[in-house]
C-alpha cells in the first residue's frame, strides 16, 4: 500500500496498519526516510504560523524558518531515536520485551500518521494564530500520536511473543 493510504488506513485500524508494515526483517533505511518525512512534513506545517508571527512581529522570516530546519530535520530526528530506546527500555521494564526496530517504527510511524493533524494545526496557527482553536487541534493530534504508539508497542510485543 502507499503511504498516503497506510496513514489513512491508521486512523481506521493502527494495529493493522503497524502489523503491515513490521515483517520482513530490520529496515533501518525505511525507518530512517519515515522519521526524515515526518520531520519535513512538520517542519513545513510551521511555516504558516511562523509567517504570521513574522508579519505581526515585524521580523524576517528566514532566521524563523531556519531555526525550525534545525530544530525539526537536524536536532528531533535525534531525539526521537533516544525515545525509542527509551520506549524499548520501558517495554523491557514491564516484561513485554520488543525489538529496538519495532520501537523505532511505532514511534516513528505515529508520528508520520499524524501529520495530517499537524498540517492543520499549522494552517489553524497561520489563519487564526494561537488560541482555543489552535490547542485543541493540538490536543487532538497528541491524543491520535500517543494512540497509534501504543497501538504500533502493543502489536509489536505481541508479534516479539
Amino acid at each position: 500500500m502507499s503511504i498516503i493510504l497506510d496513514i489513512v488506513a491508521t486512523y481506521r485500524g493502527p494495529r493493522k496498519v503497524f502489523a503491515r508494515r513490521l515483517p520482513g526483517g530490520p529496515r533501518e533505511d525505511r525507518a530512517l526516510a519515515i522519521l526524515m518525512a515526518a520531520c519535513v512534513v512538520i517542519f513545513v506545517a510551521q511555516w504558516p504560523k511562523l509567517s504570521r508571527e513574522a508579519h505581526i512581529l515585524q521580523q524576517e522570516l528566514n532566521p524563523l524558518l531556519g531555526a525550525q530546519l534545525l530544530l525539526w530535520v537536524f536536532i528531533m530526528p535525534l531525539f526521537f531515536y533516544i525515545l525509542s530506546i527509551l520506549a524499548q527500555g520501558v517495554m523491557k521494564l514491564l516484561s513485554r520485551p520488543i525489538t529496538g526496530y519495532a520501537s523505532r517504527v511505532a514511534l516513528f510511524w505515529s508520528l508520520l500518521a499524524t501529520t495530517p493533524i499537524v498540517l492543520f494545526r499549522g494552517l489553524v496557527g497561520g489563519f487564526v494564530g494561537q488560541g482555543g482553536a489552535y490547542d485543541v487541534v493540538g490536543l487532538i493530534g497528541f491524543t491520535c500520536f500517543f494512540w497509534f504508539w501504543y497501538a504500533g508497542l502493543a502489536t509489536a510485543q505481541k508479534e516479539a511473543a
